[in-house]
């Protein structure tokens, strides 16, 4: 489990400009640490130590350490705001984690066996990805860096649906808490589009002259 650690300075100038000028002169990152009995906390990231675990995709699903000033405190990511053109963080929302209480987190998907999917080695099937993560809440002792979908044994036309995932001990989905109407399918294997478009072409081509004469 990759361990994630970042520094931080506390801050009291507050603002939209006192925010610009952090990430122009000192290139910092605003943010802000809230929830738990706490008081909310504005603080200071470095944009490059920053940047860089934001490269790593657990970054967005593990408890992150935040040493402010020699204080730890435990959060998680819960938003990013960043440049509408660069593309950089300008802003990061971090809530606080706090033992015992559970947390609700999105969690990548990783897809397994997807060259040696029975649907796409005998079928000759397409697998299409209908979601790339999911909501989790457990503990967050429990909490997965990913959810593994094993794809090998699922056939052409097959689908494999939220119920399907095998998910660690203590994490449940959220969205399966809302009613069986809510399991959604996560992928499937499909046939060719250019194969379905000929079949169709064939089923409702006309008869040319000669077939009509011969009959």
């Amino acid at each position: 489990m990759v361990d994630f650690t970042l520094r931080a300075i506390a801050r009291d100038d507050l603002g939209k400009g006192a925010s610009r000028r952090l990430r122009r002169n000192a290139d910092m990152v605003p943010a802000i640490i809230y929830g738990g009995s706490k008081a909310p906390q504005s603080v200071s990231l470095e944009a490059r130590e920053l940047k860089k675990a934001l490269e790593n995709e657990a970054f967005f699903s593990h408890v992150i350490k935040v040493d402010v000033d020699g204080k730890n405190n435990n959060v998680l990511i819960k938003a990013l705001q960043r440049h509408p053109a660069k593309g950089h963080v300008m802003h990061v929302d971090l809530l606080r984690v706090i033992a015992g209480h559970e947390v609700t987190v999105l969690v990548p998907l990783h897809f397994l066996n997807e060259k040696s999917c029975v649907g796409v080695k005998q079928g000759g099937g397409i697998i299409s990805h209908t979601m790339t993560e999911v909501e989790v809440h457990c503990l967050p002792k429990d909490l997965p860096e990913f959810i593994e979908v094993d794809m090998a044994e699922v056939e052409l036309n097959g689908i494999v649906h939220l119920t399907d995932l095998k998910l660690p001990k203590g994490v449940s989905l959220t969205a399966l808490a809302q009613g069986a109407d809510h399991d959604l399918p996560v992928a499937n294997v499909h046939a060719p589009r250019v194969a379905v478009d000929d079949e169709e072409a064939g089923e409702e081509a006309p008869k040319d002259e000669g077939e009509e004469s011969a009959e």
